[in-house]
């Protein structure tokens, strides 16, 4: 009987990694739920059974064989510092992605490096998930020169109370005639109704944000290119689930479109909906609830030797943290 445990159980992110392992086909799973807060005493179905999210103890999570971390960056840190030496834990947050030590792993594409984890593995930014996803392919087959990213977050990336303040706004605004923006109570600092808010986390001296710089890290990482020439502009639309990418890829040998499209196509994970004759590519109302990121709009670069253009959804919630999880877990399990 293997034993999960699941922190942050009654987040976004946590019930979703519940449902996930709920039909992830993993024989003899004995599931504990825990969180904080509000979230203590809810249920959540599993395999037909409604399991009670307890409280949060390091005395219940050291019991488990694998510990799933959905929880914000400061909670991981303080729970993987106490857990260190029991449990292997998956970490969702951005806490430890960038350690030297600690592998950066999506389950899809590099399920090696989970091999030399020393009982901590994280996951990427949903924005890096479904970016790299479509890269590594290219990598493989035409090399990487350069990259640049314009992202377009929902945001659910935030969590339950943004995608409150969305509704709200918008309804005050539709149905009242008001601005339904409060400064002193908003996860944005600008309203996110009607507008795009061309900021995603904090800024850094040098003009971006964390965000974009999670994106170029983390994905030099994961693809072992830690030289590779990358920009990112990071923009919050409202859209409640689904982020976009717009990407320009400069490759090393030159791809033929069609070449491209059966190589993307053959990738796991990704659904090539690239039709824009009849109106058919990637948007957040099609990737909504599906665990596949999808590309399209794949065109040649006017602009750049060997350049390619393609626009990118996935819904940032399953494929962007979730899934990735609940495929670890899988990973760690055959792994033994």
């Amino acid at each position: 009987m293997s034993k999960v445990a699941v922190v942050g159980a009654g987040g976004l992110v946590g019930g979703r990694v519940v449902a996930g392992l709920d039909k992830s086909g993993i024989d003899s799973l004995e599931l504990t739920l825990t969180g904080l807060g509000k979230s203590i005493g809810k249920t959540l179905t599993f395999r037909g059974e409604d399991l009670t999210i307890e409280k949060t103890t390091i005395s219940k999570l050291k019991s488990a064989d694998i510990v799933v971390l959905c929880t914000p960056t400061e909670a991981s840190r303080q729970l993987v510092s106490e857990l260190r030496g029991g449990p292997v834990i998956i970490d969702t947050s951005s806490a430890f992605r960038m350690d030297p030590d600690v592998p950066l792993v999506i389950a899809d594409i590099n399920p090696d490096d989970a091999k030399n984890h020393k009982g901590l593995i994280a996951g990427p930014n949903c924005s890096t998930i479904q970016l790299v996803m479509v890269l590594k392919p290219i990598l493989d087959r035409y090399g990487l020169e350069r990259v640049h990213v314009a992202t377009y977050q929902a945001v659910s990336g935030v969590g339950y109370k943004a995608c409150c303040q969305l509704e709200e706004e918008s309804f005050q605004r539709l149905c009242l005639g008001k601005p339904g923006y409060d400064p002193t109570d908003s996860e944005f600092p600008h309203p996110i109704a009607f507008n795009v808010i061309p900021q995603v986390d904090s800024f850094l001296p040098d003009g971006y944000t964390k965000e974009e710089m999670k994106m170029v890290n983390e994905s030099r990482k994961i693809l072992g290119l830690p030289g590779l020439r990358m920009s990112c502009t990071c923009v919050r639309v409202p859209v409640f689930i689904g982020h976009c990418e717009e990407c320009l890829v400069e490759t090393r040998e030159e791809a033929d479109l069609d070449d491209l499209r059966t190589l993307l196509r053959g990738a796991k994970g990704v659904v090539v909906l690239d039709n824009p004759q009849e109106s058919q590519y990637p948007m957040p109302i099609i990737c909504d609830g599906t665990e596949e990121v999808y590309v399209g709009r794949i065109r040649k670069d006017l602009s750049s030797r060997n350049g390619l253009l393609m626009w990118i959804a996935a819904d940032n919630l399953l494929i962007g943290a979730a899934t990735n999880a609940c495929n670890l877990v899988k990973l760690l399990l055959s792994q033994g």
